[in-house]
């Protein structure tokens, strides 16, 4: 009887302004290749409908029609349902209307394309004020939006994006493969061991600290990367909406483990904006699994994270 032989089908592409990865685990190395191919379609095709960054994106075309009730995708509708959702159940942490705020400290363009020292005006961030679902309503059974303040979906677009990807290739028949988006992940099934996904933390030795994953998604959110400095202040891209004049610098990165990558890529911002202390007492009145991690290399771990741990 012939033994069944599993192949490991790679790709590396560039998707979303981020590296992205995939990983399948399969007998069907052809299957996988036209698999891969359409994973790359989804990117694209998202990255097109949220990319603040494209003028002739969905979501530019959005922000554009302030005060109008408008059509939007299936794909649009979504993730502005899940921000509804993730300002509701973050204290209002999380706030896509802080894409003013984050242009006026110069995240105005694609971050690859302007490394490096900024020279912009008078910087002036303001305080976002009110219920986000006063600035953003959506009408189900129309499949419609009408935005009353400009938005941006970024923070959770590649996340999500990352779980369309997963369920795609799990409708094909995948059952053991890993996605990852720029830290944004999803792991399905085993890897080549027939164990568990090992996953490591950025910025730390594999040595000190791997995370177990298997059928759930991870999502990483940090300042180690877009990071920058204009008129002798320093700035990064996670910008407070409650408090929009302070940049907080206690934290290097956040880690959390939820079961749709998109829903830990939102917490994790949220926890991060909330520092150390209060994040890790949010984590752990909330039950998620969040990791810590200061510029200190310091790990702070939520008390659900801990079962989730390989080697520390």
């Amino acid at each position: 009887m012939k033994e069944n032989i599993l192949n490991i089908v790679q790709r590396n592409f560039r998707a979303m302004g981020t590296d992205v990865s995939l990983e399948i685990i399969t007998e069907n190395s052809d299957g996988a290749e036209k698999a891969i191919l359409a994973v790359q379609n989804i990117f694209a095709k998202n990255e097109k409908i949220f990319s603040r960054f494209l003028t002739d994106s969905e979501l530019s075309k959005i922000n554009n029609t302030l005060g109008k009730e408008v059509k939007v995708s299936r794909e649009m509708f979504e993730v502005l349902e899940l921000c509804l959702k993730f300002h509701e159940i973050s204290e209002d942490y999380f706030d896509p209307r802080i894409i003013g705020n984050l242009e006026r400290v110069g995240y105005d363009k694609n971050f690859a394309e302007i490394e490096g020292i900024r020279e912009i005006g008078e910087i002036g961030v303001e305080k976002i004020s009110g219920k986000l679902k006063d600035d953003l309503s959506l009408n189900k059974n129309r499949k419609t939006v009408l935005i009353k303040k400009r938005i941006d979906t970024t923070g959770i677009a590649k996340g999500y994006t990352v779980d369309e990807a997963a369920e795609y290739l799990k409708k094909e028949g995948f059952e053991n493969f890993i996605i990852d988006a720029g830290g944004d992940m999803f792991a399905q099934g085993f890897n080549q061991e027939d164990e568990d996904w090992q996953i490591g933390i950025e910025g730390l030795e594999d040595d000190k600290i791997m995370l177990k994953l298997h059928n759930q998604g991870i999502a990483t959110s940090g300042i180690s990367r877009k990071r920058w400095e204009t008129g002798g202040k320093k700035f990064h891209h996670l910008i407070n909406p409650t408090d929009p004049q302070n940049f907080s610098w206690d934290l290097k990165t956040v880690t959390v483990i939820k079961e749709k990558t998109v829903e830990a890529d939102g917490r994790a911002k949220v926890l991060f904006l909330m520092g150390r202390e209060y994040g890790l007492e949010f984590a752990n009145q909330n039950n998620l699994k969040a990791l810590f991690l200061d510029y200190k290399n310091n790990i702070y771990l939520s008390e659900a994270m801990k079962e989730k741990v390989w080697k520390i």
